[in-house]
């Protein structure tokens, strides 16, 4: 078997329980898509995701434990998400109403505050998200969720 190249990584929420219970979802097949803030990328001085593009699930522990490939990429205002994409987060939201308040609640949460390195910082429905849809190609090997 050929080396691959290496995949830039697919992080979901920051290491600890939540990681752990997305990724799990993920590989269960549940989660489908994600929600990040237009911000973010920029902060971070990050392109967007092209459609097509593999990149690596990484879990709390730093592992690659899937290979995803982005199907999907749209960027829209926080007030326009709808309950497809809502239900396709794979976190039990039953609501966008739901849905908003548990991203909202991580947004402006205190490790998203000290990423975004402000303490003031607020979402409203006219932040800009990307809204990403992405399948599992690949399971890899080495990797796996507890718990």
């Amino acid at each position: 078997m050929e080396p691959r190249e290496p995949l830039k990584p697919f992080l979901l929420a920051f290491p600890g329980p939540l990681r752990d219970r997305l990724v799990a979802a993920v590989l269960s097949g549940e989660k489908v898509s994600t929600s990040g803030l237009l911000a973010e990328y920029e902060l971070e001085g990050e392109e967007l995701p092209p459609v097509g593009e593999l990149s690596a699930l990484i879990d709390s522990e730093g592992r690659e434990v899937a290979v995803l490939e982005m199907t999907e990429v749209r960027v829209l205002p926080l007030g326009e998400v709808d309950l497809r994409h809502a239900l396709d987060e794979g976190e039990g939201y039953r609501s966008v109403a739901e849905w908003r308040a548990g991203h909202e609640a991580f947004w402006h949460g205190e490790e998203m505050r000290e990423a975004m390195g402000d303490p003031s910082f607020t979402v409203d429905d006219g932040t800009m998200i990307v809204a990403e849809r992405f399948r599992v190609v690949e399971r890899l090997d080495g990797g796996g969720v507890s718990g």
